[in-house]
Parts: C-alpha cells; structure tokens; sequence
C-alpha cells in the first residue's frame, strides 16, 4: 500500500464522554448543578445524540432536524444546526449552553489519540507510508492533531465540510488520493462506520474496520493496520 486514509472520530481520536463534556460546559459558565440534576441532564443529551463523535441519536428525528440531519456534514453552518437542534430537544438551565457546548466539542481538550494512534502513525512514517485523514466533519480538526502532536505525520486533509461532499460519497476519497498522488488501488482505509468509511471501497480502495470504543477500551485495534499495508 502506497497510503493509509484514516477516520478521524471513532477511529485516531475518541470524544470526552458526555458527563465531561456538560460538566466542562457548567464550569465554564459558572453554572453549579446537583450531582444527580447533572447525570440526569447527561443522560438526556446523549439520549438524543447532541455529542458530535457521541452516540447517535436514539430518539425519533424531528421533522425540522431530519433534512439536515442527513446532510449535516456538508458545511459548518448545517453541522452546527443539526447538533446544537438536538442539543435544544434537552431543556438546560441556560439557553446559551447549548452553543457553548457545541464549541466544547471543537476544543482539542475534548479529543483523546487512541493508545497505538501515534505509534502506528509513527511507524508508517518510517516506512515511507503517506497519511491522509478523511473525516465527516462540520470544523477544522487540524488544530486537534497538532495539539497532540499528530499532524507531523499526516500529509493531507480532506474534510467533507471543506469539500460539500460527505462519506461514503466517493468523491471525498478521491479527493484525499489525489491530494497525495496515490492511485485508489493502492490506498487502505480505516474506519469504524461500516457505511461511511465503507464507501471507499467503490473508489477501489481496500478497506478495514476498527471498532468505536472508548478509548480504555481499545488499546491497541490500529496495530493490525501496519501488518495490512506490508
């Protein structure tokens, strides 16, 4: 393999949890809650999928949401109105959070690397491997991966929200091939959605599946990556 694409939530990084995340929110607006009004307000959120790279959504769409929902990852504007929507499904105690903890989740102190995400990058470095990251995404997340000191080893971008165009459209993939002067046929991807990430396969790309765990709780599943690409 001449290249490895990668996912980048759920496959390099994984999000805070939901608590971290409204509790990060709070603090930061000086807003104190009970311990169990704060779970119960968690709970709710993540309910309704209101975290980027959280669970999805487990609650019936809204009508207003649904249209946006299915193309959200096309421009930042409709990323930020299809979560900050389900955000405003919960009723929190000051209206302004649910913006603020849009932003939160753009923080790189909201990301964790995967235990083995630098040093599988790492190790396709050394051998001459090109890095590309292609991510359904609403925001620029390169500042994500220079604040952990993973940008070194990545060689290009291409961000659905940067092109109009959303996994497992093809054309998102080609654009990250050519962006490194690779043939599709000669390129692996790696991802955990099996539909999004998937979509490479119709470029010609081979494709490998991680899965989206907590990052605890998957220590070191990109390993098998560099045993691929020999």
């Amino acid at each position: 393999m001449a290249a490895v694409l990668f996912d980048f939530s759920g496959t390099l990084f994984r999000i805070e949890s939901t608590d971290s995340w409204l509790r990060g929110a709070l603090d930061e607006a000086g807003l104190p809650l009970a311990e169990a009004e704060l779970a119960r307000l968690a709970r709710e959120l993540e309910h309704v999928g209101a975290l980027p790279g959280g669970m999805a959504p487990r609650v019936a769409m809204p009508d207003e949401l649904a249209d946006v929902w299915d193309v959200r990852d096309e421009s930042a504007e409709l990323h930020r109105a299809a979560y900050t929507g389900l955000s405003r499904l919960v009723a929190l105690p000051d209206t302004a959070l649910h913006d603020a903890l849009y932003d939160r989740h753009m923080l790189p102190a909201a990301w964790q690397p995967y235990p083995d995400a630098a040093e599988v990058l790492h190790a396709l470095r050394e051998r001459g491997t090109k890095v590309g990251v292609v991510s359904n995404i609403g925001w620029d997340l390169r500042p994500v991966f220079r604040a952990h000191g993973l940008d070194p080893y990545v060689d290009a971008y291409a961000l659905s929200y940067e092109h109009g165009v959303q996994k497992p459209d093809p054309r998102l993939f080609k654009t990250a091939c050519t962006a490194l002067g690779v043939e599709p046929r000669d390129v692996l991807m790696v991802g955990d959605d099996r539909r999004a990430d998937g979509g490479a396969a119709a470029l010609g790309c081979a494709v490998h599946f991680v899965d989206h765990l907590p990052a605890a709780q998957r220590p070191d599943a990109l390993r098998p990556v560099l045993d691929l690409v020999d």
